[in-house]
């Protein structure tokens, strides 16, 4: 039987970090970067302030020339509009050596709909 998008994202959310808005907010302003994995038409819905933006599509190509992942230690969090990408993604920097990638739980979704004190 054939696997479904919903069967690759629950097995690379075994296998990722996952972490809550408040985590990722107070990582926001230090050494993390960001990175915005959706693709360009829903960037209007907003963003994290500084966030790379690297569609999900590009990103193994995006990750091995963007000046910013140039240490594949730097700490990663990533997001896309309400989990799954994100989750993709981050199981895809692990597997290329980043060593400290997360995934946003509920992405940009449960990003924004908490309040900013939050």
């Amino acid at each position: 039987m054939a696997k479904t998008a919903e069967d690759l994202v629950r097995a690379a959310k075994a296998e990722i970090t996952e972490i809550s808005v408040p985590e990722a907010k107070a990582l926001v302003g230090g050494k993390t970067i960001f990175i915005d994995v959706r693709e360009p038409p829903e960037w209007v819905d907003g963003t994290v302030a500084g966030a790379l933006r690297i569609p999900r599509g590009v990103l193994e190509w995006r990750a091995a020339s963007e000046e910013a992942l140039k240490d594949p230690s730097v700490p990663l969090v990533i997001y896309c509009k309400s989990g799954g990408r994100s989750a993709l993604a981050a199981q895809t920097l692990g597997q290329l050596g980043f060593a400290n990638v997360k995934s946003l739980a509920g992405g940009y979704e449960a990003w924004s709909s908490q309040k900013p004190d939050a």
